[in-house]
């Protein structure tokens, strides 16, 4: 049982200052048998107690601020034996657009603890994120491809183009970090372009251009970055599992393209 939906701003050090996130959490513990219900105050109380504390200390990531959640509650809850904290909040980047210009766009970052009383030490911690791209459809493409003349043959082969919409989750293992932002350029790199909230008339046809040069299949987004993962965390355990969801909003059907892969280190070095 638990609470789910409670809004707070928290303060994140990242390496060079300190960022105010507005985030969302849910928190549960396990119910025993012998009890028809659980003191659901205590979780509001636990969150308030420990994101309230960031103002004065800011916390080192999200995944710790879940971590600390879950401890807070067994200690809160003297008759539960698991307790599981979820976060998630919108997160802003700079980037720049292909002709340079500045623009803010936003993502999400999720993280996740769980935590068994009596094997603290085992604690799970989860990060992950969620980026929004596009990608450019390579079937398409080379149909097209076969029926255009040799006249454009010099250009970039026109496709239909979708929204893409990729989550990643990651454990942390103990004694491991992980930057949210390094997440992010890992997804977005794996699509056929970034998206901007704002473009010009030059930039737009730019990110089209850029795209259509770089068709994938949302399988292959899946693909790109587990293999990016794979070579940016080479000293992660091989129980150390990632999951990696992308979809595909199709733009010429009415239904949506999807790949997922749930698995660990281990089996991605076979």
């Amino acid at each position: 049982m638990g609470v789910t939906g409670v809004r707070k701003p928290v303060q994140v050090k990242r390496p060079d200052k300190v960022v105010t996130l507005n985030i969302v959490v849910d928190a549960f513990v396990d119910l025993p048998s012998n009890m028809k219900g659980s003191h659901l105050s205590r979780n509001v109380e636990v969150i308030g107690e420990i994101v309230d504390e960031s103002v004065r200390e800011p916390v080192s990531s999200i995944e710790d601020l879940t971590l600390q959640i879950c401890r807070s509650l067994l200690e809160r809850h003297e008759y539960a034996s698991f307790s599981e904290a979820r976060t998630v909040a919108d997160y802003f980047l700079e980037r720049k657009t292909p002709l340079g210009k500045r623009s803010l766009e936003g993502y999400k970052i999720f993280a996740s603890a769980q935590i068994r009383k009596g094997e603290e030490l085992n604690a799970e911690r989860r990060i992950g994120v969620e980026v929004v791209g596009m990608t450019a459809c390579p079937c398409a493409m080379e149909t097209i491809k076969d029926d255009l003349s040799a006249q454009v043959e010099n250009l970039p082969i026109i496709t239909h183009n979708q929204r893409n919409r990729t989550i990643v989750e990651m454990d942390v293992p103990n004694g491991f970090d992980i930057e949210a932002e390094d997440l992010i350029e890992v997804v977005e790199s794996a699509m056929s372009s970034p998206t901007f909230e704002i473009l010009k008339r030059k930039d737009e046809a730019e990110v089209v251009r850029r795209a259509h040069e770089n068709p994938k299949f949302v399988e292959d987004v899946v693909r790109d970055i587990l293999s990016a993962i794979l070579d940016k965390y080479s000293d992660f355990p091989d129980d150390a599992s990632v999951r990696v969801r992308s979809e595909s909003e199709e733009s010429i059907h009415k239904h949506n393209a999807f790949a997922e892969r749930d698995t660990t280190f281990g089996e991605l070095r076979l």
